[in-house]
Order: structure tokens, then C-alpha cells, then sequence
């Protein structure tokens, strides 16, 4: 019998955001793409913070952690054309893709929220992750 070895790092029950890129073309987790992250404020879109991703393709903090949590509105923009231009891929000019941008809301501060994104330059998907 394996031993059950804890898991490091924030639960994925904690309160917060985290999000992470996986590139559907060479089937691995996005290096490098730029996430800017904002908040609806009355009829806009106001920005928090920008990151990029690591070699795990997720951004090195969550972007809400449990003090930091609120309900409301958020968006995410991912710079996908960047980043494929960046792995070699020849793309159209203009990208059929230039941005993925998902707007999503929190409606309760005290779960945890996890928006993962699937991309390629001509496609992608999210979901509410774990």
C-alpha cells in the first residue's frame, strides 16, 4: 500500500482564483503567455494585475487568494497569437486568434475558483476547473 502524501501548496478548497494555459497543438502547458486580469467596476472592466505563465502554464500566485476574494466580475485575457508566434507557428496576419478573453463571475468569496484555458490559433474552451 502507497502512502498518502499531503498535498503542498493552497487547497483547492481554499477561497481564491487560480488559472492555468494548456496548448492543444503540442499538448502541453503553455510557457510564457501573458494573462491580464481585471475586475468589472460600474461598466467597465478595470485592471488588477498582469502575469505570466510558468513552465507548468499557470501563473506563479493565485490571482485571488481568500483575503483578496470578492463576488463580482472578473475578465481574463489571455495573449494567445503572442505566444503561439512565439512557439514558430506561422499565423495569418491579421490572427484568426489574437486574444482569448473570458468573463466570468464570482458568486460566492468563500469557494474556490479555477478558470483553465485550451487553446490553439483557432480555437480554444474554459471551464469552471477544480
Amino acid at each position: 500500500m502507497f502512502p498518502i502524501v499531503p498535498r503542498r501548496g493552497r487547497a483547492a478548497s481554499s477561497p481564491g482564483l487560480t488559472t492555468h494555459m494548456l496548448d492543444v497543438v503540442a499538448g502541453k502547458p503553455a510557457e510564457g503567455v501573458l494573462i491580464d486580469f481585471a475586475v468589472l467596476d460600474a461598466d467597465a472592466y478595470q485592471p488588477i494585475k498582469s502575469v505570466h505563465t510558468n513552465a507548468d502554464g499557470r501563473n506563479a500566485e493565485p490571482l485571488l487568494t481568500p483575503e483578496t476574494m470578492k463576488v463580482g466580475q472578473y475578465q481574463l485575457t489571455f495573449h494567445i497569437a503572442d505566444y503561439f508566434t512565439r512557439q514558430g507557428v506561422v499565423l495569418p496576419k491579421p490572427p484568426f486568434l489574437d486574444k482569448a478573453v473570458i468573463q466570468f463571475g464570482i458568486a460566492d468569496a468563500a469557494s474556490h475558483y479555477h478558470v483553465p484555458l485550451l487553446a490553439s490559433p483557432w480555437t480554444y474552451t474554459t471551464y469552471r476547473g477544480s
